[in-house]
């Protein structure tokens, strides 16, 4: 598990943000409950409760400018 700062990446910071959009419209479409809150920990409650303490135990450089 990692704690205090992540490490910046360029090449995921940019894919996430074209590639995975054309998806999630796609996906919105066709498969009903995807993109709602809480369907993450129906689905994979393992994975939903690492990624919530992931999120509250680090943080991005890109979180000290906000």
């Amino acid at each position: 598990m990692k704690f205090g700062l992540r490490t910046p990446s360029l090449k995921r910071s940019l894919k996430a943000r074209t590639t995975g959009r054309a998806k999630k419209v796609v996906k919105k479409a066709l498969i009903p409950g995807y993109g709602k809150k809480g369907v993450g920990l129906v689905k994979n409650p393992k994975k939903a409760a690492y990624n919530k303490v992931y999120k509250k135990t680090s943080f991005s450089i890109w979180d000290l400018f906000k």
